[in-house]
């Protein structure tokens, strides 16, 4: 019987309930301080993109017909808004992070110090995105980003006439994410599954 024409009796199970887009949660392990129990999880998330891939084309012309095929696949950026609460800092971690990847200004003409992928991956940790039920206990969906690093930072604008929170955006690189359903079938897993770092 399908959920439209249900009886709703209190015996029925065919009401199908979606995914809600605004129950989720964002973890990164290398940023702590989140609910009770969940250290990882951003309670201050307010925002965030699931993982995106493009597949390019290459395109065959013989005599009048065009044929395409499938080409290399390239995984978009995730772009993730957070407000920043005063426990944990996040604009304060945030820096942190960006600095245990390597980056460092100058004092001297002899600081050649520069930043490295696995040193960006490691100091973000691994970063995933679930989607959950109603009840904040079933995991429903889960993204899991691989290699994951910090490729922009906005800390939020600030206004006299404005009493609204202030937001933080973080734009991430990766080079590929995993896909896991409420059934633990999974999708995208690559033979690399380290998913906090890549070699320096």
């Amino acid at each position: 019987m399908p959920f439209w024409a249900s009886d709703f009796s209190s015996t029925d199970t065919a009401i199908t309930e979606p995914k809600r887009k605004f129950r989720f949660l964002v973890r990164f392990t290398g940023i702590t301080g989140g609910s009770t129990g969940d250290s990882t999880a951003l309670w201050y998330a307010k925002t965030a993109a699931k993982p995106s891939f493009t597949i390019a084309a290459t395109e065959h012309k013989y005599l009048n017909h065009t044929f395409y095929y499938p080409g290399a696949v390239t995984w978009n950026e995730v772009a993730i808004t957070l407000v920043d609460p005063l426990e944990p800092d996040v604009a304060g971690k945030l820096s942190q992070i960006v600095k245990a990847a390597g980056y460092v200004p100058p004092g001297t003409a002899d600081d050649r110090s520069t930043m490295t992928k696995g040193k960006a991956a490691q100091a973000l940790g691994q970063v995933s995105i679930t989607q959950i039920d109603h009840t904040g206990t079933k995991e429903l969906e889960t993204w899991t980003l691989f290699n994951a690093w910090i490729s922009d930072v906005k800390y939020g604008d600030l206004a006299y006439g404005d009493d609204e929170l202030v937001e933080l955006s973080v734009t991430l690189k990766y080079d590929w994410a995993k896909i896991e359903d409420s059934t633990g079938t999974t999708a995208f897993e690559g033979p690399l599954q380290t998913g906090t770092g890549a070699e320096s």
